[in-house]
Parts: C-alpha cells; structure tokens; sequence
C-alpha cells in the first residue's frame, strides 16, 4: 500500500458522531471482528490515528475490565474530541444492540412458544454450546502457554465446577497468582494480552506517532479527582432513586448493583463475566431461568456491538416475567430493565477510559499489568470450559443428565464446532445453518407424516 504523506482533514465531531453511529450498526463478529472494523476504518482508510496509537490505547483497554472493543472506541473518540468525542463513540457502540436486542427480546418472550420459533432455537442452541467452546479454545491458545498457566486454568475449573466457589473469589486469586508468578516464574507470564504493531506504514494521520498530545489529554490528578467525584456521584444518583422509588430489594435496584459488580469483572471478554451472570441472574436472583440464558445468548450472537449486551436480555427477561409494572406493562417493564442494566453496565468502561487515558497517553510505555492479566486470563479458560460443560448438560441431556442423550442436538454442535474450527465459517451464518437445521429436525417429521 502506497502511503500518503499528507495530513487527513480533521472530522468535525457531528461527523464523528455519524461514523460511531454506523460503526455501532454494523460492528459484529465480536471483539476481535469490531477492533480489526475500526482498525481498517480509522488506521487505514480515514487515517484519523496512526497505528502505533491505536495499539497502545488497545493495550490499555485489553487490561481493563469491560469489553474492549467499545472501550477502545471510547478512547479514540475521547482523544479526537475531548469527553463529549468519547461518550458519544461509547454510547454509539452500544446504543443500536439495546434498541435490536429489547425488539428480539420481546418477540421471544411473545411468540417463544410458537413451535417454529421454538424449532430454531432448538437448532441455536447446540451452536452457542460450540461457539462457547471455541471462544474457549481461542483464548487458552494465546495465553496456556506453559505448564504454570495450564495449572491455573484447570484451578480455576475445578474450583468453579467442584467446589462452587464465586467467580470474584476465583478472579482475585489468579490476578495475585499472576502478580507472584511473574517474580518466580516470569517467563510463564510473557506477553499476555498485549498487541504488537505490525509496522507497517498507512501514511500521515491526523493523531500520528509523534503526534503531541493534546492539551485536554494531559494527566492531571485534579482532573482525575473531578472525573471520579462525577462518575461516583452519578451512580450513586441512579442507584439511590431505584432504591427509593423501588426499595433495595427491588428488582431494579438488585438489578443495578449486581451488574455493577459484573462490570468490574468482565476480564477476558464477555465469555469470562458469563459464568458470574448465570450465577447470580439464573441461580441466586431467579430472573430468567437456564434454558433462557442460552437463548439470550443466540440472540447475542446475532446481533451488533459487544457480546456482553446479552445482559440486556437479561434484564428485559427478568422485568417482563417478575412484571414490574404490572401485568398490563409487560414490555414497559422488560424495556426498562434493558435499559438499567445496560447502563450500569456499561458506566465504569466510560470512567476507566475518561480517568486512566490521560495518565496512559502521557507515558506511552509498557504497561505493568500484563502479568496479573495473564493470570485471570488463564484462569477465565477453566471458568469458560467449566460453562461449556454446563450448557452441554441442559442441551444434550434436556431431561436430566440420566436420561439419554440428545443425538440431533449433539450431532449439530459437533458439526457447528468443526464448522469453526476447520472451515473458519463465521458466526452469523453458523446461527442461521444451524436455526435451519433445527428447523428440518423439530418440523420436518411432523410435516411428513
């Protein structure tokens, strides 16, 4: 690629504003599809930041809790166009899969037990068990890469599986087995999630390498102070008046707190804080049940933005069935039950990027928390398979795992996972094959006779 040695024309931020926007529509193919979107968009072809900077934000929002994809997309707006530039990108990234997501979700809550839709997702649903373990795979191939993290990955799945300890307990410890281990062993700890520049040359952008940074990017710790003072305040304000207005029982207050704490312990993606949802919305809260959870997340697959927008169906299933506002208000409740736990959600990723961007902008160097990232990474691969195994159980053995197995359920999730592993088919047109199939196996025979 020839490089071009002129400056692009800065965007002015309502054509920023549009580019999120678009970005938000059409960002699928999770994490990594979304980054490579934005880099191809932004490295490439507007040439608004250079790769060297795209990457060294990347860096920094890999190590947060939160997904990555949307931070990153934050920072970049943040850093184009100061606070308003970043809770525009955020928002934007996020705002197009709650609107699809609440629509999806009220048709399957209204017509779920229409048996043709009932028929897909009896088709979907051995396809998300093999999409979970593919994401599994992924992960334990860039991090499991010597005995030390081997150990920690299958501690942590015993852990989870056997001893029902809580996701938190499990997070902290990796992280602290990280923080040691590098001192010991650091060589098992080496790169981590980080990402490596691939030096080649897109020509000038507008925020290039020597670039300086802006005046509204500089660290200050007043600054810092000021951003942590708003952001506290702001979700104590939204908590506070669920608490008053529904009491602290209530299921959007219970909702708002407990996402917040899921908020902070989405390290390694969506696929890591799903183990912590199920517990608390499935087991402890009773605001969707098993078999729901698994359909939430077919939706999830299908739609725009991060994965972890799955909490949305989360949300509106557990304010549609505990209806909130009354049986005549049932999509009123779900909408607004979206919308909360989407919210606090997806607050503290704008508050690690508008707090912690200034400080990493002005070091441009390594950053030192690989080593525990690589730890709770490892440690998110044991907790990732320890979900596989669940989801199998509920899919292949409906009845109980005594009963006999599942054969066409089974057969289409090994077919769904050679299909990922082999053939690299994408998830979008993995879904629709296997809803398809689903289809033939539930429908067909009914139809025939």
């Amino acid at each position: 690629m020839a490089s071009d040695d002129r400056s692009p024309t800065a965007p002015s931020l309502r054509e920023a504003f549009w580019y999120w926007l678009l970005l938000g529509c059409v960002s699928f193919g999770g994490p990594a599809g979304q980054i490579a979107i934005m880099h191809t968009d932004l490295v490439e072809r507007k040439r608004w930041i250079s790769e060297k900077r795209f990457l060294h934000a990347l860096n920094y929002c890999m190590v947060l809790p939160g997904p990555e994809a949307q931070q990153l997309a934050t920072y970049i707006g943040w850093l184009m166009h100061r606070t308003w530039g970043g809770l525009i990108a955020g928002a934007l990234f996020v705002l197009p899969s709650l609107v699809l997501l609440i629509a999806l979700s009220w048709v399957y809550m209204r017509f779920g037990d229409v048996p043709a839709v009932a028929a897909v997702l009896y088709g979907v649903k051995p396809a998300v068990v093999a999409i979970v373990l593919y994401a599994a795979w992924r992960i334990g191939s860039r991090v499991l890469r010597h005995p030390l993290m081997w150990g920690i990955a299958l501690a942590a799945f015993v852990t989870i599986f056997a001893l029902k300890l809580p996701f938190p307990l499990i997070v902290l410890a990796a992280g602290i087995a990280g923080h040691l281990g590098a001192k010991w062993v650091p060589q098992a700890f080496a790169g981590g999630a980080g990402h490596k520049a691939s030096n080649q040359s897109f020509g000038a952008a507008l925020i290039d390498d020597d670039t300086p940074t802006p005046a509204h990017a500089h660290w200050s710790r007043a600054h810092a102070l000021r951003v942590l003072a708003a952001f506290l305040a702001l979700w104590l304000a939204a908590l506070g008046a669920l608490a008053l207005t529904h009491g602290w029982q209530g299921t959007l207050t219970q909702m708002g707190w407990f996402f917040t704490k899921a908020a902070l312990l989405t390290f390694g993606g969506a696929y890591a804080v799903l183990p912590y949802v199920f517990q608390g919305a499935v087991q402890d809260h009773q605001w969707l049940t098993a078999a729901q959870m698994m359909d939430g997340l077919a939706l999830g697959e299908t739609t725009p933005g991060p994965l972890i927008m799955v909490v949305a169906f989360v949300g509106f299933v557990g304010g549609w069935t505990h209806a909130l506002f009354g049986p005549d208000a049932l999509f009123a409740a779900g909408a607004a039950a979206a919308c909360v736990v989407t919210f606090f959600t997806f607050l503290p990723s704008f508050l690690f990027i508008l707090l912690g961007a200034p400080f990493i902008e002005s070091t441009h160097g390594q950053l030192r928390f690989t080593a525990p990232l690589a730890g709770i990474t490892a440690a998110v691969v044991g907790v990732i398979v320890n979900l596989v195994v669940f989801f199998a159980m509920h899919v292949f053995w409906p009845q109980g795992f005594g009963a006999a197995i599942d054969i066409a359920s089974a057969l289409i999730a090994v077919a769904a996972l050679v299909a990922l592993l082999r053939f690299k088919v994408g998830v979008i047109t993995l879904i629709g094959v296997c809803a398809a199939l689903g289809l033939a196996v539930r429908l067909l025979p009914s139809l025939l006779a």
